[in-house]
């Protein structure tokens, strides 16, 4: 998603309003938020008075600086937010948790040419891809795996990662985030 919503766009400012009330929560300035997920303030700005749609990339910069998953700030899953990346574009599929952990399922699809770089996520964060067409490259930069049709890819992102299209072929697959809970004394 990019670029101003049309007036009135409601998931943009349900988007922005979440993100301003997460912030306030924490008690960390408009400025802080902005300099720690490495985002413009005037970009920051706009998504929180919903008069910008972010890219996939910035939502996962400012979630991780956080520590909430991605669905904190979309829209319930019954109404299939889908978000867009500069390759890859997500639908949410469901959202779930347990004691250890929340779970975010994606309907993902991967577009040929550049790379997209994602931002690194809370400790912890892993994520876990099946591909069902095409061949994907995708993992921490430094070292990322590869699979095609019927393969699985699992690692830890809480470091800066990457998604690449292997050849011509649009990749379809799915994409489970596994958040770790914070550990409670009762734990």
């Amino acid at each position: 998603m990019t670029g101003a919503p049309p007036a009135g766009d409601r998931s943009a400012q349900e988007v922005g309003r979440r993100i301003r009330a997460l912030r306030a929560e924490r008690g960390i300035s408009l400025s802080e938020l902005a300099r720690l997920a490495g985002v413009g303030k005037a970009t920051l700005s706009g998504l929180e008075n919903g008069v910008r749609n972010p890219r996939l990339e910035t939502l996962y910069a400012i979630t991780a600086q956080l520590g909430v998953p991605l669905t904190a700030v979309l829209s319930a899953p019954d109404q299939a937010p889908t978000v867009r990346g500069a390759a890859v574009g997500a639908a949410l599929l469901e959202v779930f948790g347990d004691r250890e952990a929340t779970y975010e399922l994606y309907r993902m699809w991967v577009t040929p040419g550049p790379a997209q770089l994602s931002p690194a996520h809370s400790s912890g964060v892993t994520e876990h891809v099946t591909v069902f067409s095409g061949v994907l490259r995708a993992g921490p930069v430094d070292a990322p795996l590869t699979a095609g049709p019927g393969g699985y890819l699992r690692w830890i992102s809480d470091v800066p990662h990457t998604y690449a299209v292997v050849g011509e072929e649009e990749v379809h697959a799915s994409l489970l985030l596994r958040y770790p809970r914070p550990s409670t004394p009762d734990s």
